[in-house]
């Protein structure tokens, strides 16, 4: 390979979503990972229901589902672990037809995203490749990296950098990392066992003034302790069972030490930090390389495959001349106030259940059985749903009153078992409560999207009834680019997509309130 559209850099989740995302679109890419393997060590243990949405998207939801386990939620509990409060998940299916918690081992997504990247025939990973150079070309970017101790380099037209907290592409590009003041150090301990404990299924956030800490069961065997270190205090303190265990005692009662075993105890420096920029050029920042997120609300990893998601889809439209490049400037625009936004809300969680002495410890026991009494606050924790996007070229709002454009669209039922992204299979969709006159229904064939009819009581024409909207216009990666009451300004603000695609199912035909315009021919 001597000329490829886009090198990933990195085959973490993030790079291999990424290749995975394109080549759906028949974009080719390169992922160039350092390792030859996949890091075996755990690592990420939770995604939401908008990211098994994403992972629905790559047609691996179901073989997901095999490796993960569904969580109940969060419970707030004191140092004698009795609940203050507790925060219920849908272990079933939420808005978008997923569980709202997944818990999950790493290693094992990320197998399972690398056996699914090697169906696409437009995706190459070469592992043991480490880049060490990005130089500007005419029309691309140079991309040198060393093999098996044999240089080499491939010209891209784009490079996505996808090589985590420690990688090179963010220093390549001269960005830097801006702080917003959250550093913590803490234990974390993964222990596999045949114990069945019996702790309730869900996380334990322990708001313990002498030691905050996490419990969580990962898997049918695995399960996962994180305790705050004190000053003077790191991992290798507690490497040994002898000084380990009695920390995990309270979950794991009488269980026997030759029952419990340490699958690894490690130090990690939770931060909260976003470079100041992520892109120079042809050269974008995805993932931890541009945004590292503290645990406390379960979403580093994801924010990372929302990148993914965001950048793809505008990426091979610009690719295939159906988008302006100038569209790639909303990915920045979009994401960095977005996962901003998240990373605020982790670090303020984290704040509120670890910090503040006895004090806080205080304030926690009684304020916490009390917060269901303030008006919208349950509802808003319990929710899974993201902010919206700030606006953009593909972001279309108005300022002065409220609207679905930013949101994401649901993953809702549209008839014969099928959802919403079964459906649209990454095209624009028109979403209408009203049948569109054939003059507009020729206009949505004509732009390359499909159009979804939203009968009376169905969640699809709910949702655009509590959005104030008659119709929304959604983008491939889910979100709202536009919505309003004109079905005709609606029709003509969608913009022209032809992207070719690999459909996850196929299009419904317009007995079922679906229509798709003929796909083209490359």
């Amino acid at each position: 390979m001597t000329d490829v559209p886009v090198v990933i850099i990195g085959a973490g989740p993030t790079g291999l979503t990424a290749a995975a995302l394109l080549a759906q679109h028949g974009v080719e890419s390169l992922v160039l990972d350092r390792w030859e393997t996949i890091c075996p060590q755990p690592r990420a243990v939770h995604l939401d229901d908008e990211i098994c949405r994403i992972l629905g998207r790559l047609g691996l939801f179901a073989e997901f589902s095999a490796i993960s386990r569904p969580g109940n939620g969060l419970r707030l509990v004191d140092r004698e672990l009795h609940v203050l409060a507790e925060f219920r998940r849908d272990a079933a299916h939420g808005r978008h037809g997923y569980p709202e918690a997944s818990m999950f081992d790493q290693p094992e997504l990320e197998a399972l995203l690398r056996s699914g990247l090697r169906r696409h025939r437009a995706a190459t990973l070469r592992g043991g490749a480490e880049v060490t150079s990005l130089a500007p070309e005419a029309g691309g970017v140079r991309v040198a990296f060393t093999e098996s101790g044999r240089p080499e380099s491939v010209r891209a037209q784009y490079v996505l950098g996808c090589d985590g907290a420690n990688g090179s592409t963010r220093t390549s590009i001269g960005a830097v990392r801006r702080d917003l003041g959250f550093t913590q150090r803490w234990l974390v301990a993964d222990i596999r066992t045949d114990a069945e404990l019996g702790a309730w299924d869900g996380v334990h956030q322990v708001s313990d003034p002498a030691r905050a800490a996490t419990y969580m069961r990962v898997g049918e065997d695995r399960y996962r302790w994180e305790f705050q270190l004190a000053d003077g205090e790191t991992a290798d303190g507690y490497r040994e069972p002898a000084a380990l265990l009695p920390l995990l005692k309270p979950w794991t009662g009488e269980t026997p030490a030759d029952r419990l075993d340490v699958v690894r105890v490690a130090e990690y420096t939770f931060r909260a930090q976003v470079a100041d920029r992520w892109r120079d050029r042809r050269v974008f920042l995805l993932g931890d390389a541009a945004h590292l997120t503290p645990p406390f609300i379960g979403q580093g990893m994801g924010a990372g495959m929302r990148d993914a998601m965001n950048l793809a889809w505008k990426l091979a439209g610009v690719l295939d001349g159906t988008l302006p490049e100038s569209v790639l400037g909303s990915y920045e625009t979009e994401r960095k106030p977005h996962v901003t936004t998240m990373i605020r809300l982790a670090k303020l969680m984290g704040t509120a259940m670890t910090e503040g002495g006895e004090f806080g410890s205080l304030l926690r026991r009684v304020a916490a059985p009390r917060l269901h009494l303030v008006p919208g606050l349950r509802k808003r924790v319990l929710s899974t749903e993201t902010p919206a996007l700030h606006r953009s070229p593909l972001v279309v709002r108005p300022r002065l009153r409220p609207s679905l454009a930013g949101r994401q669209c649901p993953n809702a039922p549209v008839g014969g078992g099928r959802r919403l992204d079964d459906v649209t299979a990454g095209r624009f969709a028109f979403v209408s409560t009203t049948e569109p006159s054939p003059a507009q229904r020729a206009e949505i064939e004509h732009r390359g999207a499909v159009l979804v009819v939203a009968r009376p009581g169905s969640p699809l024409h709910d949702w655009l009834r509590r959005g104030f909207a008659r119709a929304a216009v959604v983008r491939p990666d889910a979100t709202v680019h536009r919505a309003g009451r004109d079905l005709a300004a609606l029709c003509a603000a969608i913009p022209p997509y032809r992207v070719r695609e690999i459909p996850r199912a196929p299009v419904a035909p317009a007995s079922a309130h679906t229509s798709a315009p003929p796909r083209p021919s490359s």
